[in-house]
């Protein structure tokens, strides 16, 4: 391992935390928007989820787009072109408006096809769960949205949105000009069809894209949506509520690369295993309504520990079981089913929720 792998890893998860915060933008104003646009829980739930619809199919194509043009590329182009659709939320003042831009907000997620195959070429097989796991650790950016978009939108309700395009366009010219990829990385020469064809072919693919939709679509759906929970279960403030979700994300961070490191020593389909058998049981627990403090805290946390650390198992397996030319197509393919698994428990939280006045029917399943 030399100094280029750890630079290009912490460019790599600098820039999905900056992507990631500006995906998740929309999510902690959820319960604003739903006050002051007269939305139904069902009308807020699909606003906090239609940039998870579409940042986790754009990772397919950007996937395989890195794999061809590498990150160095496609790591400073995507990041500035959200600049764009981050600042269109300024006008943004009516409900149709919002989704429209938040269709578009769902460039921001794809970076998790970027960022992989670019570690992934930098690291040994003996090293890449632990890397692909701190690299998994830029999810933090939901965290980081979660804590300072609704104190910095206390001050200005347009002051968020200025910070993250600011942030956006430094990095995007940090990382033109630091990211390198891995020289000695295979670059495919057939048609992008053709590409994504091979992966689609792969059993592994949806074997692993399975588990994904299940681990990091449980992040991502408790990332978008556990605001909103947190408001109408607890009662809670939207700061309140804002804090305690960038706690679950900041724990969710923690474990990512602890199940990495894990899968370096156990098999990462033991790791899986066993933190999805620690999920399913406090899901369970929680869909009692228990008091927040301490139960639901307790729960909710150690949910966030496993779903975390499967989160880094699986990208450990990614690693172990794709042909290295096809790593970012997989890992488009993987990702995007994955984030398609956080696209839709906020739907069903919010359908269940408007029918039944309960979440426990969602937490079930």
């Amino acid at each position: 391992m030399t100094l280029s792998a750890f630079r290009n890893l912490l460019l790599a998860t600098i820039g999905f935390a900056v992507t990631f915060w500006a995906w998740n933008l929309i999510s902690p104003l959820g319960n604003d928007f739903r006050t002051s646009l007269g939305l139904t829980h069902f009308e807020e739930s699909a606003l906090v989820a239609v940039p998870v619809l579409v940042g986790s199919l754009g990772r397919v194509p950007v996937g395989a787009l890195t794999d061809r043009y590498g990150a160095r590329v496609m790591f400073p182009l995507i990041s500035a072109l959200t600049v764009i659709p981050v600042l269109l939320l300024i006008p943004a003042k009516s409900y149709p408006a919002l989704l429209v831009v938040g269709f578009l907000l769902g460039l921001g997620g794809t970076t998790f096809a970027i960022g992989i195959p670019l570690v992934n070429g930098w690291f040994p097989p003996g090293k890449r769960g632990l890397a692909l796991g701190v690299f998994g650790m830029g999810m933090g950016g939901v965290a980081l949205s979660g804590y300072l978009t609704p104190r910095i939108h206390r001050y200005d309700e347009n002051l968020p949105y200025l910070v993250v395009a600011i942030v956006l366009a430094a990095y995007a010219v940090c990382a033109a000009l630091l990211i390198n990829d891995n020289p000695d990385r295979p670059v495919p020469q057939s048609s992008l069809g053709t590409r994504l064809g091979q992966a689609g072919r792969l059993r592994v693919t949806w074997e692993l894209a399975a588990l994904y939709a299940i681990g990091f679509g449980g992040i991502v759906a408790f990332g978008v949506y556990l605001p909103t929970y947190l408001e109408n279960a607890y009662h809670l403030d939207t700061t309140d509520a804002g804090t305690k979700t960038a706690g679950f994300a900041v724990v969710a961070v923690i474990f990512r690369p602890i199940g990495g490191w894990l899968s370096d020593r156990v098999h990462p389909a033991v790791v899986t295993a066993w933190a999805f058998g620690g999920v399913a049981v406090l899901a369970v627990v929680q869909a009692f309504g228990p008091a927040l403090n301490p139960t639901g805290t307790i729960a909710l946390l150690l949910m966030a520990a496993g779903l975390g650390a499967s989160s880094g198992s699986v990208f450990a397996l990614v690693s172990r079981v794709t042909p290295q030319a096809q790593v970012g197509s997989v890992t488009g393919i993987v990702g995007a089913v994955g984030g398609l698994g956080g696209f839709v428990p906020p739907l069903l939280m919010g359908a269940v929720y408007s029918g039944t006045g309960s979440y426990s029917i969602g937490l079930m399943l």
